[in-house]
């Protein structure tokens, strides 16, 4: 197997090659193996959480960066970050089956390994029980394994139908997402993202409103929205913040959030993965919801 060192152009020519000569083969008549993949490749978190909830973990050769979870993974090979995939980093792994999340890129690293004769399944993105289910579905079906992925979505579906009643409120929390406070300024969570979902599953309400995506907002906006909880991931480095800094910043500390300590982190990958632990990141957020609202 080549390794990211010694892989080369001549070697994805080389799997192109082998792409061709299968797909005359098949025009050709000859028979054509339908064996389970067994080196499979795993583009995004969720995804590779996913395939091991399944019970397949062992079939995993590599990984992308943003697979953290189960520690087990943390051995495995690293190609990259889903998005900025090289089609060489890709295909030193060898893998026979690759299962990756949608947006993964860029476009023509994902045009090469289309062309590569390997098997390319894409993972629907989305923010909501049904996209977890979707998720599910997909990447069993693609492992051959449909049953199991029935089983788990099921118990998905179930867990996190039971986290969501549990944490509907009269007076639901008006919630702030800060994805960095790098140089003081904020990016904050607007429509449509992955944090949005997951406060709105959690029974608060973004408090960006009208805001779109993840975006710098202004001072002003953040005391308009004057959030009843700050919500964090984990993290460390120059997008992180302890809960002194929140409390001294000039905008965050004059916020009721800040004012009450009601500043929440979870790990991201809990947080906005939609994977098979999100009824456990709402569980979360409903216990930090009720205490910010006492």
């Amino acid at each position: 197997m080549a390794t990211g060192s010694d892989l080369s152009i001549p070697f994805v020519l080389t799997r192109l090659l082998h792409g061709l000569a299968a797909a005359l083969a098949f025009l050709a008549g000859a028979p054509v193996a339908a064996e389970p993949a067994q080196r499979v490749l795993s583009l995004g978190g969720a995804v590779t959480e996913i395939v091991h909830a399944l019970g397949q973990g062992e079939r995993l050769i590599a990984r992308d960066t943003t697979s953290s979870y189960p520690s087990a993974v943390e051995v495995l090979p690293d190609v990259g970050y889903f998005r900025a995939l090289s089609p060489e980093g890709v295909l030193s792994v060898d893998p026979d089956l690759i299962l990756a999340t949608e947006g993964s890129g860029p476009p023509e690293t994902m045009a090469v390994l289309r062309a590569a004769d390997i098997p390319l399944v894409m993972i629907p993105e989305g923010h909501d029980m049904s996209a977890i289910r979707a998720k599910i579905t997909v990447i069993a079906d693609a492992l051959g394994v449909p049953d199991a992925g029935a089983e788990l979505a099921a118990q998905v579906d179930a867990a996190l139908v039971r986290a969501i009643a549990a944490g509907r409120s009269d007076t639901p929390p008006r919630v702030l997402f800060i994805l960095s406070m790098q140089g003081g300024r904020i990016m904050a969570a607007g429509s449509g993202t992955a944090a949005e979902g997951i406060i709105t599953l959690a029974g608060g309400v973004n408090a960006m409103e009208g805001f779109e995506g993840y975006t710098q907002v202004s001072d002003e906006a953040i005391l308009m929205a004057d959030p009843d909880v700050i919500l964090m991931m984990e993290r460390s480095g120059d997008h992180a913040a302890d809960d002194a800094q929140i409390a001294a910043h000039p905008v965050l500390g004059r916020t009721r959030a800040a004012g009450a300590g009601a500043i929440v982190r979870q790990p991201g990958l809990l947080l906005l993965g939609f994977g098979p632990r999100t009824p456990e990141a709402v569980e979360a957020l409903n216990d930090a919801f009720r205490k910010a609202r006492s």
